[in-house]
């Protein structure tokens, strides 16, 4: 008897277990007002009117290491399991609930919300979504299109798919929110393309090859050769992040995704503007808008920039860096040089409207001139000098009666040096200069201290058919020719013999020398009979003294 009473009681409380627990499933999504009645590891008892408390995480209810309720508090929760023949309930979830029952009374079928919210849980199905309002929304796996399973604490935009007030369920998709935007998003670009209007945008970010324009929500690129008539440019130098910019929409790009806008197409095309007025020869008024070591390029002043090449800015044979010459934001006048409106391609000459230095130096100077010029550049046979604008070359020769000195062993570039103009080419642009006829040849030197029939000794130099060169001394040469050498043979005279001779001839203009050994025997002879004859002469006195 005993026996078949415990297992009545046996079935009993198995019964009552799967009683509670059904009840507790049926009370799932209620809110139930509690009052807080003790605290037992890690958990707030609440009594909800059942006949053993509830657990409550007390996670739910902590601010910071504070709890925001105490002991007899009253509290709404939401009955959401059981735990060890407990109700189970949740404070936050009992918050969501409240929130959401509130969203569903004002709700109607026919808004197509956009909720955004952050995700909070992950389930089998797919994911629970809060937003700032504590509003809950489930987000199923389907309707996600994450990439990355990985998005607990991210936040999402969603559209309301389904609603069921009964369970107080609100479903949403991101995919078809994503799907309706890019239906949108292709109207509007269709919209835009076929009307061809100008449209406002916002500059959302700058690259260095274009921007990347808003218009309308529909985010689309300004490439950099887009944005002025002048060709590619770089965008950050026009424009910068947030301004407002007057756009033409020009395709949809397909295979990139991407909607190509142009600011440039919003203006009139200049270059058809200048087509029937400008000619090549016209002379414009420019400003100088960037400046690169090739040449500098020029604004017109409508949207339009002409080359100016660094060979046309002056008329200097080696030109320098242009900026040597101009700076960024200068006005000039210039010669319209080229004009190719099909290409766009603009040249223009600033040389072409200044005066040739040629033309100047000529005016200025003539030959037989002295001067002071700059040494500009040494090569191996002379050197460059500059007389105010115009370059003259100095020989080699000419810079020095040194026969073995050159230029570069005795100037550098930059010295600043005396010369005089020999020869003046006007044709062909050409000056000569010489440095040594600012100073007395050797031969004018020698001519100083010697003169004709002096007699001189000279050391044999070289031999030739016609004659012997000897050295006077390290700087003059002389000419014995062979019918002066007698008595000397040529053939038996040796290089750095000494001879003596007598000087027949000085010719500065020419600069050579003559002399005869010849000549010198016969002077001898001559000075010797001459001094015989001195002593065989007989005066009165002599006879009448003897």
């Amino acid at each position: 008897m005993d026996l078949e009473n415990k297992k009545i009681e046996s079935i009993e409380e198995e019964n009552f277990e799967l009683m509670l627990e059904d009840s507790y499933k049926r009370a799932a999504s209620v809110l139930v007002d509690g009052v807080i009645v003790g605290f037992k590891d890690g958990y707030a008892l609440v009594d909800i009117g059942r006949k053993v408390e509830a657990l409550l995480n007390l996670e739910e209810i902590k601010s910071a290491d504070d709890l925001k309720y105490n002991m007899g508090d009253r509290i709404t929760v939401l009955v959401v399991g059981s735990k060890e023949s407990r109700p189970l309930v949740s404070f936050k979830k009992a918050i969501r609930k409240k929130a959401t029952d509130e969203f569903l009374t004002k709700y109607t079928e026919n808004e197509d919300l956009i909720i955004d919210g952050k995700i909070v849980e992950k389930n089998k199905g797919g994911y629970i979504v809060i937003d700032n309002n504590n509003i809950e929304y489930f987000l199923p796996k389907s309707q996600a299109m994450f990439k990355d399973e990985n998005v607990i604490g991210k936040f999402v935009k969603g559209l309301i798919l389904k609603v069921d007030k009964d369970n107080s369920s609100i479903v949403i998709s991101r995919k078809k929110l994503i799907e309706n935007d890019k239906k949108k998003k292709r109207k509007i670009i269709k919209d835009m393309i076929d009307s061809n209007n100008i449209l406002e945008g916002t500059v959302k970010k700058i690259t260095s090859f274009g921007m990347f324009v808003d218009v309308n929500g529909v985010e689309g690129l300004v490439h950099y050769s887009e944005i002025s008539y002048k060709g590619p440019v770089n965008p950050a130098k026009y424009y910068s992040e947030g301004d407002k910019v007057p756009v033409k929409a020009l395709e949809y790009n397909k295979d990139k995704k991407y909607l190509a806008l142009s600011i440039k197409a919003t203006i009139p095309n200049p270059w058809e503007e200048i087509k029937d007025e400008l000619e090549v020869g016209d002379v414009i008024k420019v400003t100088v808008s960037n400046i690169e070591p090739y040449g500098a390029f020029v604004d017109l002043g409508n949207d339009i920039e002409a080359f100016l090449h660094v060979s046309e800015i002056s008329w200097d044979k080696r030109p320098k860096h242009p900026k040597d010459y101009l700076t960024v934001g200068e006005v000039l006048d210039v010669e319209v040089i080229e004009i190719d409106i099909e290409k766009k391609k603009l040249r223009v000459s600033l040389k072409n409207l200044l005066q040739k230095p040629f033309e100047e130096f000529e005016k200025k100077y003539k030959v037989g001139d002295i001067s002071k010029g700059v040494v500009t550049s040494i090569t191996d046979f002379g050197a460059f000098v500059k007389i105010d604008t115009i370059e003259g070359l100095l020989h080699n020769e000419d810079a020095s009666w040194n026969k073995n000195e050159k230029c570069k062993d005795i100037f550098k570039e930059g010295d600043e040096i005396d010369i005089k103009i020999v020869s003046i080419d006007g044709e062909n642009e050409k000056v000569s200069l010489t440095r040594k006829e600012l100073f007395d040849s050797p031969i004018k030197q020698f001519e100083k201290s010697h003169k004709i029939n002096d007699a001189i000794h000279v050391k044999v130099k070289d031999k030739k058919e016609f004659g012997i060169f000897v050295e006077l001394n390290e700087h003059i040469d002389g000419l014995i020719r062979t019918e002066d050498l007698h008595p000397y043979e040529i053939d038996k005279l040796e290089i750095g013999q000494q001879l003596e001779a007598i000087i027949t001839q000085i010719d500065s203009d020419k600069n050579r020398i003559r002399l005869s050994v010849r000549r010198l025997s016969g002077k001898k002879e001559k000075e010797t009979l001459e001094s015989i004859n001195d002593n065989s002469k007989i005066t009165l006195g002599d006879i009448v003294k003897n």
